[in-house]
């Protein structure tokens, strides 16, 4: 039976000793943290992601401004709306809670945040210095993964890694950070062979499952004593469960049996998103505060 690599718990250590850091930064600055986030609609999953990264906010010791929109809320609205949190010298970080509603262009609404202010890691310029290796906010997700992986003693290096997905919030940034870390990297998706697939996930030391389909990866394709890295969160039905439960896009029990490491869905890689973007929400402050400092 594998290990389960908790995220939960490491996410607690990591806000724990954000909110230390953030009280010597206030102390020593007067500025406190803050994100702003933005949400368009009435989306229940959305308004539970915000409200959870609200809380976080508030248990470490960030201010938050919270931006409610109606669902019609128009392009040029909420770009005017990003625009005055770009202006705001005391907003620190925005997130704009995806997805939005269809009439809206997500990608013209994330470039239009401001770079210092990009703590979700999604705009182009932020893709562009991950790929190039260059100082800037990393994508949440991909960067719980790397923590993840680091804290867990797991060392990349020389390791077959095996990304499943593509999207520029998961999977092309953590094909990224592990090719940085010298894994070797194969990216697959949905669209894969599944014979390929087979075939990659069978000889990989490192799985990152990102595709968004619930057990699409049977546990019978990991090898013995790899990491399962299980980013999926998929609800499906359960007769005892009203609300069904979560899956990941890993089949997991069959996984644990092989897997020397592996993530639970849910509390593995979830809980590592927020931790990460309070840690981007700090240092996006810290940042501004020495931008901000007159020099001598």
């Amino acid at each position: 039976m594998s290990a389960l690599l908790d995220g939960k718990a490491l996410a607690e250590r990591i806000k724990a000793a954000l909110t230390e850091e953030t009280q010597e930064f206030v102390a020593s600055t007067g500025i406190q943290p803050c994100l702003a986030t933005v949400l368009v609609g009435e989306d229940p999953a959305s308004e539970v992601y915000v409200r959870s990264k609200r809380a976080s906010c508030a248990a470490i010791g960030f201010a938050s401004r919270h931006c409610a929109l109606p669902s019609d809320t128009t392009q040029e609205a909420l770009v005017a709306l990003i625009g005055a949190l770009n202006a705001d010298p005391a907003v620190h970080g925005i997130l704009v809670q995806l997805p939005l509603p269809r009439h809206l262009d997500a990608d013209a609404i994330i470039d239009a945040i401001a770079l210092a202010k990009d703590v979700d890691g999604f705009h182009p310029r932020s893709m562009g210095n991950l790929a190039l290796k260059k100082a800037g906010f990393v994508s949440c997700t991909p960067a719980g993964i790397m923590r993840l992986l680091e804290e867990s003693g797991l060392d990349p290096v020389g390791k077959r890694a095996v990304v499943i997905g593509r999207s520029a919030i998961v999977g092309l940034p953590v094909a990224l950070l592990l090719t940085h870390a010298h894994a070797t990297v194969t990216l697959c998706h949905s669209l894969t062979a599944r014979a390929d697939l087979e075939a990659a996930v069978r000889g990989a030391d490192i799985v990152v499952a990102a595709v968004g389909v619930p057990g699409f990866v049977p546990g019978a394709w990991i090898k013995e004593g790899s990491v399962v890295i299980d980013v999926g969160i998929n609800r499906v039905t359960d007769p005892e469960r009203p609300k069904g439960r979560l899956v990941g896009d890993v089949e997991f029990e069959p996984a644990a049996l092989r897997a020397g490491w592996i993530t639970p869905v849910p509390g593995g890689v979830g809980p590592m998103t927020i931790a990460m973007l309070m840690s981007n929400t700090l240092l996006a402050a810290q940042r501004a505060a020495v931008s901000s400092t007159p020099s001598r």
